[in-house]
């Protein structure tokens, strides 16, 4: 009965979630206070749930301080430079520009946060794209996918989810797995490559006129899987230079002298719409002391010399008192970001609910039991190769919240009933991460094609078949490494 009613609770759960009808935070909370009332359990749901939210506390913390931390550094220019010196590195070369955006695309998601990635790459790269008429889904792949593998940090969601759900540290989860990340970058840098070697091959080696003709009042950008993108709106002439594809010595110039020139500066212009160059927040004196700060606070945390909850605790009030000593400039750089903060502790403070009820009122167990009768005896010590086999499916056709909450700790008790840690089945579920940014219930997508003028249907046919290579590859890696 217990093991029916479980079932019923996550499906139950992740309808509401897929078909709109409750937010996470609701369905987190209400779904299994109804449950826990009809196992009989009803006068424990508050032992249940005050003792999640104190093994939970720690996580909600790190996300609070992570996301308040990498907000101000946005608000200060950290990224600025950096956003530049892409787009000068990128010049007119497609190859350069898929590299380019691929790696814009993973400095950015250090802040934690998919929809600011989207954003920040986007303004920055689509004009390029734009007047090189270069296939705009590429850039719409290539982004979600670096940002899919990035989001594994402690502080993106999945990696805390998992901790949550499973009750271990995340830094115990996400470090140990940073090689088989690193090789899922590494895929990816590659695959950018390989796309623009085709970009390039397309569109010949390509030049920029100086001359921009004038911005159109209506705008028509048509894009193909395949295809290339629309001649609409503002462009500037392009022109094939003598050599055809060849990597030649013009291959990317602007101009015949291969200097940005004024092309450039209006490409860094109005690519950088994302980042206004003249907001009031900017900290260019503090420059430094804001890099030296975050390469610090990444490698206390890799290193672990302080739990990840207590160094970005440290780094925001730091940040915060170094970039705005005011007090009203505190508060409205705490205000801009609260936002997040709340949808994001949130969830994880709802998920206290969830979770123990699963566990308080042993359906966790009933079901873990079942899954392992269900799982073939030679396939039960392979847990890990499971785990990440089923995350790349479930994880795109199910929100993180479903998974993590819903999935993972029956997984975990399965893996565990046949001498599997619950650490490597944590470590194996984030391997479909790179899938899962390009998943219809991920709301950040929508924002990446809708910036782009991409069809998400495009999107989607271009993007899953590399999304996939890339997640198996990370999960081939952490094998290979023996981290799963």
């Amino acid at each position: 009965m217990l093991t029916i009613l479980g079932f019923v609770m996550i499906a139950t759960f992740l309808v509401l979630i897929m078909m709109k009808k409750m937010s996470p935070i609701a369905a987190l909370v209400l779904i299994p206070a109804l449950f826990c009332v009809f196992v009989g359990k009803g006068a424990h749901l508050g032992d249940y749930v005050l003792e999640g939210v104190g093994n939970l506390a720690p996580t909600a913390a790190m996300l609070m301080f992570a996301i308040v931390y990498f907000g101000v550094m946005i608000d200060v220019g950290l990224f600025d430079p950096i956003v530049r010196g892409i787009l000068r590195f990128c010049k007119a070369d497609p190859v350069r520009i898929v590299v380019g955006t691929a790696l814009l695309a993973a400095i950015v998601s250090l802040d934690g946060d998919g929809s600011t990635t989207f954003m920040i790459t986007v303004s920055a790269m689509y004009p390029l794209y734009k007047r090189l008429k270069m296939s705009l889904v590429v850039m719409t792949g290539v982004a979600a996918t670096a940002n899919g593998v990035m989001n594994t940090l402690p502080w993106g969601g999945p990696t805390a989810r998992a901790a949550t759900a499973l009750k271990v540290d995340a830094a115990d989860i996400f470090v140990p797995m940073i090689p088989a990340l690193a090789m899922g970058l590494v895929a990816v840098f590659l695959l950018s490559y390989v796309l623009g070697l085709r970009e390039r091959k397309r569109l010949g080696t390509l030049s920029l006129d100086e001359v921009l003709e004038k911005e159109t009042a209506s705008e028509t950008v048509l894009v193909g899987a395949g295809g290339s993108a629309g001649t609409g709106g503002r462009t500037s002439l392009i022109k094939k230079a003598t050599g055809g594809a060849g990597a030649g010595s013009g291959t990317g110039a602007f101009d015949a002298s291969g200097d940005a020139g004024a092309s450039g500066d209006a490409d860094d212009d109005d690519g950088f719409q994302g980042l206004d160059p003249n907001r009031s927040t900017l900290r260019p004196k503090l420059y430094w002391f804001n890099a030296g700060l975050t390469v610090v606070l990444l490698t206390a945390m890799i290193m672990e010399w302080l739990p990840i909850p207590v160094l970005f605790l440290l780094g925001a009030a730091l940040a915060l008192t170094v970039n705005f000593p005011h007090m009203p400039d505190q508060k409205a750089r705490i205000g801009a970001h609260a936002e997040n903060v709340l949808n994001v502790t949130g969830m994880v403070f709802a998920a206290a609910v969830f979770t123990g009820v699963l566990q308080g009122t042993g359906m966790v167990d009933s079901m873990a039991k079942w899954l392992v009768d269900a799982i073939p005896e030679g396939m039960g010590p392979q847990m890990g190769l499971v785990t990440g086999l089923l995350s790349l499916p479930l994880t795109y056709f199910m929100s993180n919240d479903g998974f993590y909450f819903g999935v993972l700790p029956v997984l975990a008790e399965a893996g565990q009933a046949h001498g599997v840690g619950t650490l490597e089945i944590a470590r194996a579920s984030i391997a479909g991460q790179a899938l899962h940014m390009s998943s219809p219930l991920v709301p950040a997508v929508y924002v990446l094609v809708g910036m782009a003028k991409v069809e998400f249907g495009d999107h989607t046919k271009f993007t899953v078949k590399w999304a996939v290579l890339t997640s198996l590859v990370v999960l081939g890696s952490g094998i290979l490494f023996g981290i799963i």
